[in-house]
């Protein structure tokens, strides 16, 4: 049953997620897709973050704040993943209450400490380039390990005072998500009117927490881009911009997927469109950010051409010696 009945009051026990596909053929299909997905981005995630590790040239607060923010990238992709991936495996559409509960606290609390990484990795940035002869003061290791779990703290109060407005109301609406993951905009649906309300004001904080991140990188970038083009030589201009623009490239991924997710119009009925917008601001910033980091961060691409030699290198000597 999806519901039981309590002191004559409707309980939600289990949550309906959004199907792909009725097709057994294509929820097939979907399952394979998503585990290419999903260990793609296991992957390049443990090669940035390992490379990191054994490369002491790379033990600076960029990429400091680059493995945390690889962390983030590959636990968001395994909190939406791996329920539709078993789903559609199964042929079942069936969430628990309490494991909704526990998908929206760490889906918005992996994506809000993201936020915050990425807004501490602008201020990086912005001293490096505007204030470098201050760098080594301003961002020493304390600084580093201090703003980063700013960012992590911060993440799970604002995850869990938006998880506990959530669930704190009644769902007479149903139990059916629209939606392959528990979502807050979706489960507000099913919300009874004046539960509803409860929800508006923390709502109204969350979009004033991502405007006042955007507008402080915004402006962090604008104090880069005119120090950087006071610089003299081309060669120095051009190897300040190419340390930005991973950063730059990952930022407008990560908010404006959002923005279009959740300011599309509303339709009493979920669309192919709608459902790729989803997929596409849930999965591909997690999938893309290893793939920019390494094609575009010349350190990290040859980090990795190191570690990747080396284990070559000694799968090669291992294979010679059992001959």
């Amino acid at each position: 049953m999806l519901r039981k009945k309590m002191s004559n009051r409707t309980t939600v026990t289990e949550f309906l997620l959004l199907a792909f596909s009725d097709v057994r053929e294509l929820q097939i299909l979907h399952f394979v897709v998503f585990l290419m997905i999903y260990l793609a981005v296991l992957l390049g995630s443990l090669l940035i973050i390992t490379a990191i590790a054994f490369d002491h040239h790379l033990h600076t607060p960029m990429y400091f704040f680059l493995v945390n923010l690889s962390i983030l990238d590959l636990g968001s992709i395994s909190v939406t993943i791996p329920k539709p991936m078993a789903n559609s495996l199964m042929n079942t559409r069936v969430i628990s209450y309490s494991g909704c509960v526990a998908q929206v606290f760490l889906f918005m609390f992996l994506g809000s400490a993201d936020l915050g990484i990425l807004t501490v990795m602008a201020y990086d940035r912005y001293v490096a380039i505007c204030q470098p002869l201050h760098y080594e003061r301003v961002m020493n290791r304390r600084a580093c390990v201090q703003m980063a779990a700013s960012a992590w703290i911060s993440g799970i109060l604002y995850s869990a005072l938006h998880t506990g407005n959530t669930f704190v109301i009644s769902f007479c609406g149903g139990n059916r998500v629209d939606q392959f993951f528990c979502d807050i905009p979706q489960l507000l649906k099913l919300a009874c009117s004046d539960s509803h309300l409860s929800e508006s004001g923390v709502i109204a904080f969350s979009a004033c927490l991502v405007l006042s991140c955007f507008v402080f990188i915004i402006m962090s970038y604008v104090q880069i881009f005119k120090t950087v083009l006071r610089i003299p030589s081309e060669q120095g201009r051009h190897k300040a911009f190419s340390t930005c623009f991973p950063h730059i490239t990952v930022v407008s991924l990560f908010i404006f997927s959002g923005i279009f997710a959740y300011l599309k119009p509303t339709s009493s009925s979920t669309s192919c469109l709608d459902l790729m917008v989803d997929v596409f601001y849930s999965v591909v910033p997690p999938m893309m950010n290893p793939i920019i980091y390494s094609m575009r961060d010349k350190e990290i691409k040859a980090s990795l051409r190191n570690l990747i030699g080396q284990r070559l290198f000694m799968i090669n000597k291992m294979s010679i010696f059992l001959l």
